[in-house]
Order: C-alpha cells, then structure tokens, then sequence
C-alpha cells in the first residue's frame, strides 16, 4: 500500500518539511482558487477578474472595491483546523517535522499548534498602517464601515497578505528555502504547484524522498518518491 509507505518515511525520518497550499483548508471550508468552485471560477459583481482585484494597483486604485471582495471572499474567520492542520503539528512535536512552508494566509496551521509556520504570502490576521505602520489585528477591521482607517494618524489599513503585483518576503522565503534544502522529507500538499515563485521552492529540494499530495496530477509527479492523488486530509487521517 502507497499508504503504508508514507508511513514508513515518516516513521523514519526527523527532518521533514512540509510545503502545502489551499488544498490544505479546503476542507475547513475555505475555497481554493483554480477547482471548478474556486474563487477565479466564480461570477463576482465588479466586472473584473479576481487576479485583478487582488493586485496591489487595483488596492491603491480601488480600495473601498478591493475591500468588498476581501472581506467577502477571503477572510473566514470560523474556519477551524482540519485533520492535516492537526497531523502537521503533531508530527512537530513529535520533533520530526522542521517547518511548515505555507501559501495559505488563513493561520489555521498556528490554530491548530504549529510553531514553525513560514507564510510565504503573508496572513489576514495581520494589517498596518500604509502610513505610520500601526498594526491592527484582523478583528479590529473587519467591522469597518468602508476603507479601514488607522485611529493614529487616519492612513489606509492594508492587509499584511502579498498581492498580485508584490514580491514575497524576503527573511520568510530564505528561511524556507533554507528549511527545504536541509530536508531529508519533502512533503508537498493541497497545491497544483502552478503558483510561482512557490512552486520553485521544490527544486531547492536536494533529497530523494518527495512526496507529492493533491487531488490532481502536477508537473512534479515524475520527480516523486511517491505522488497521491487524494485530499490531504484523507491522506493523513489514514496514516496517523
């Protein structure tokens, strides 16, 4: 069984790290981008593509727009962990798993007991001042009437998530890169490893366990130990 495999790895490794993506929290209820239900194939009323609304020209062209669509259909502040959230962190105190490398901005890896999450697109959960800097934690926004306007100085609220358009943090991708270059497991989950630079993260890989984890097939699956097309959450559920 490819199953009793995984386990095996895992079983017998203490420097795993694990790359995932929306396919991670879906099954918490929060949509991904690119599946027939995902958020770039749903009908929105602004009459523009979701890419474009969550780029950092339509931000600071169109706040009030970009808010709109942000608090209605990428925040979701009931979502609770799911089964992999919780499998992760088990495995890190456990001591075998190093690192979570995430593109998800939802904090439910932290929720469900993670220490070592690397958000390589930044959290909802974390906002500031475009003018001062002040942060504000997600709740003290998410009320706004309008634009979120900072009580210090009245500057525009900006969520600490990397838009279309912004480059990634620099400290969080080295510590990522560094975190999976050292792995002796690669475990990749939820993600198409379509979105880039994340998807690049792969290649800084330089072991010979890769384990690939998603519903569908991606461009990686030739250069795995083992490729499971299922969701993640299954996936673990059966092997914990």
């Amino acid at each position: 069984m490819i199953y009793d495999e995984l386990k095996s790895i895992i079983d017998n490794s203490d420097n795993i790290v694990f790359l995932g993506g929306a396919g991670v929290s879906t099954e918490s209820g929060i949509p991904d981008f690119r599946s027939a239900d995902g958020l770039y194939n749903t009908k929105i009323k602004y009459g523009n593509s979701p890419e474009e609304i969550i780029s950092h020209s339509y931000f600071m062209a169109h706040t009030d727009t970009f808010y709109d669509y942000y608090f209605n259909n990428m925040v979701y502040m009931d979502a609770k962990p799911n089964v992999a959230h919780f499998a992760l962190a088990k495995l890190e105190k456990a001591g075998k798993l190093k690192a979570v490398v995430t593109q998800n901005i939802d904090n439910l890896h932290q929720l469900a007991g993670s220490q070592n999450v690397l958000e390589l697109h930044g959290s909802v959960y974390r906002n500031y001042c475009m003018s001062c800097g002040e942060f504000y934690p997600l709740k003290d926004i998410i009320n706004s009437d309008g634009v979120p306007r900072c009580k210090k100085c009245g500057g525009i609220i900006k969520p600490d998530v990397v838009l279309y358009e912004e480059p990634l943090d620099n400290d969080v991708w080295d510590k990522a890169y560094k975190a999976i270059s050292e792995a002796d497991v690669l475990i990749v989950g939820g993600t198409s490893l379509v979105v880039y630079p994340a998807a690049s993260l792969v290649s800084a890989y330089r072991g010979d366990k890769l384990v690939l984890i998603n519903k569908g097939e991606t461009t990686y699956d030739s250069l795995a130990k083992l490729a499971i097309h299922d969701s993640i959450g299954r996936v673990f559920q059966d092997i914990m």
